[in-house]
């Protein structure tokens, strides 16, 4: 077990370490500095040359979000005609078929916004071709969009005073090429060397040792499992995600599948510090995150190593092993299910839905904050709109007029903030009621057999809590003793993935914009300090009180209640 432990400690040391000179870099990147990468520089040029572009236009933040919107709209058009026609295409050698309207619908949006929540099992409900021009540059394409969301929001920041926020385009291809494409090429490359397939031959039939035949899925796994856990979109080439052995084959590709989930997140919080030069509040910004995602590791891994008390008559050393990989182990286990839950990440190497109450209940948390490091750009922008409150609420216990960065935070940008944190619960918490009303008085809406829960009373509540809190948070991971692959939930979660994930940006982009353009007011000995522990403490407790205890009266009826059974 102190093994066990060891590595876990290890594995958010590096995370720390190598995000620090990556966020370096990222601010380099997007300020158009001199930097190593610039010999990628040509095909920039040809790309933009290709599509007509200019990436030295300056946008406002209305034209900003037009140009990222109407991209998006784009390729779910795209997403939707490929996987309802994917049987008729090529790079199909399992013969697998095509998805239904419905299906197809929840999958294309769900990928498009960073979520990547699978209502079907990876290697049988998607063809090669559909995995490399779908999911995986959809991978690509999402990621590229919240970074080059918040690369404009940091401009804003950056601005005395301003009506342009950048270069959607600049900021969207400069993500690709300079920062996903060449970290996925070492991941991919470390996945290979370990075992993870990477080729388009079909499924392959093996002996086993009780001497019968396996059909195992091959495919260019390595490819997409780098990209879906830097750019954490997550998902999992396999049905079993990361705990399957061909996507996560050794406990090295346990900790850099692990480490890559957090590691752009963290890098864009000091990329902040290093591109607006205050890296004081950068760093007062990555310290609240940081303490709040090591008190979850803290609390699942007490959970998890602990074992169950209802098999306190079994030898439980390995702690609570139920839908965990013996090889990986329960800390590693615990240490994931955080850092996957703290991100928009999502994939998982061993099941939530066997863990312990308390653990699923602090990984649903991590997602119902939302502001825990998050996906990457968007997982600053969410902790944005907390700064607006804690600014505005700061502002008014000490009798100034709130300021943020030299510009006056009013009325017109607290309502989009407050409209923006509001969201998020009212979608998590509507959509699990309306789940519950429709599982107890309309079930054949759902399956034939007259409901989707594999697991009653307090789990079972906690199923569908944990599938909309997912789809409100963009995460994609899930209790998967819920029956989901049904109209009823492909269309319900697909609408709350698209509000979810549109909805915050255009708000938090919105009035990064607006602040930009207000007249720039020097600091003063009055100035409220946002660099401080004190600030620091203050956004903690408004992000507590507004996104947290929204919730506890459902998880008084699910995950505390099942604790308490035990």
């Amino acid at each position: 077990m102190n093994t066990e432990l060891f590595g876990s400690g290890i594995q958010i040391i590096l995370m720390i370490a190598l995000s620090y000179p990556l966020g370096k870099h990222i601010a380099r990147v997007y300020k158009g500095e001199k930097n190593w990468s610039d010999f990628i520089a040509p095909v920039e040029n040809a790309i933009f040359k290709l599509c007509k572009i200019d990436p030295t236009e300056e946008m406002d933040w209305k034209k900003f979000l037009g140009t990222l919107l109407t991209l998006n709209f784009f390729w779910f058009l795209w997403g939707m005609i490929l996987l309802v026609s994917q049987h008729w295409l090529p790079l199909n050698p399992d013969g697998n078929g095509s998805q239904s309207i419905d299906q197809a619908f929840n999958t294309a949006i769900s990928f498009l916004v960073n979520c990547d929540l699978q209502h079907y099992s990876g290697e049988s409900g998607l063809t090669y071709f559909t995995q490399l021009f779908v999911v995986m540059l959809f991978q690509f394409v999402t990621a590229a969009t919240g970074m080059a969301a918040m690369a404009g929001v940091m401009k804003a920041m950056a601005a005395k005073t301003t009506k342009t926020i950048g270069n959607f385009w600049f900021f969207l291809v400069r993500s690709c090429t300079r920062i996903l494409l060449p970290l996925s090429l070492i991941l991919g490359f470390i996945l290979i060397v370990q075992g993870v397939p990477m080729g388009f031959d079909g499924k392959t039939t093996i002996p086993t040792l009780e001497g019968s035949q396996q059909t195992v899925s091959q495919g260019p796994a390595a490819a997409i499992v780098a990209i879906k856990q830097l750019g954490t979109n997550g998902g999992g080439y396999f049905g079993a995600n990361s705990s399957h052995p061909l996507e996560n084959p050794s406990y090295l590709t346990n900790m850099v599948e692990n480490i890559s989930i957090l590691l752009i997140p963290m890098a864009m919080i000091f990329a902040l510090g290093f591109y607006i030069k205050r890296k004081k509040m950068a760093l007062c910004i990555f310290s609240v995150m940081l303490f709040a995602i090591l008190i979850g590791i803290g609390i699942n891994t007490w959970q998890e190593t602990g074992g169950n008390p209802k098999l306190a008559d079994i030898d439980q050393r390995g702690g609570s092993m139920e839908g965990k990989e013996v090889r990986i182990g329960s800390a590693a286990t615990a240490l994931w299910s955080i850092t996957t839950t703290a991100s928009s990440n999502g994939s998982v190497n061993g099941m939530h839905d066997s863990m312990m109450p308390l653990s699923g209940m602090m990984e649903m948390l991590n997602m119902q904050t939302n502001t825990w490091f998050g996906g990457v750009g968007v997982g600053f922008l969410n902790y944005y709109i907390f700064i607006i409150i804690a600014v505005f609420i700061s502002g008014l216990m000490v009798g100034r007029t709130p300021e943020f960065l030299g510009k006056k935070v009013e009325a017109r940008e607290m309502k989009i903030a407050i409209i923006i944190a509001l969201i998020h619960p009212f979608m998590i918490l509507v959509g699990t009621a309306v789940s519950s009303y429709v599982y107890a008085h309309h079930p054949g809406l759902v399956t034939a057999e007259g409901g989707w829960l594999n697991n009653a009373s307090f789990h079972g509540l906690s199923e569908m809590f944990y599938e909309y809190t997912s789809s409100a948070a963009n995460n994609g991971s899930g209790f998967e003793g819920l029956i989901d692959n049904t109209p009823f939930w492909n269309y319900s979660t697909g609408l709350i993935l698209i509000l979810s994930r549109y909805l915050p940006i255009v708000g938090q982009v919105a009035i990064a914009g607006i602040l930009a353009q207000k007249k720039f007011i020097p600091e003063s000995a009055g100035t409220l300090k946002t660099d401080t522990a004190t600030f620091g403490v203050m956004t903690f407790a408004v992000i507590c009180i507004i996104a947290a205890l929204a919730f506890f009266p459902t998880h008084a009826l699910s995950t505390i209640a099942e604790q308490l059974s035990l």
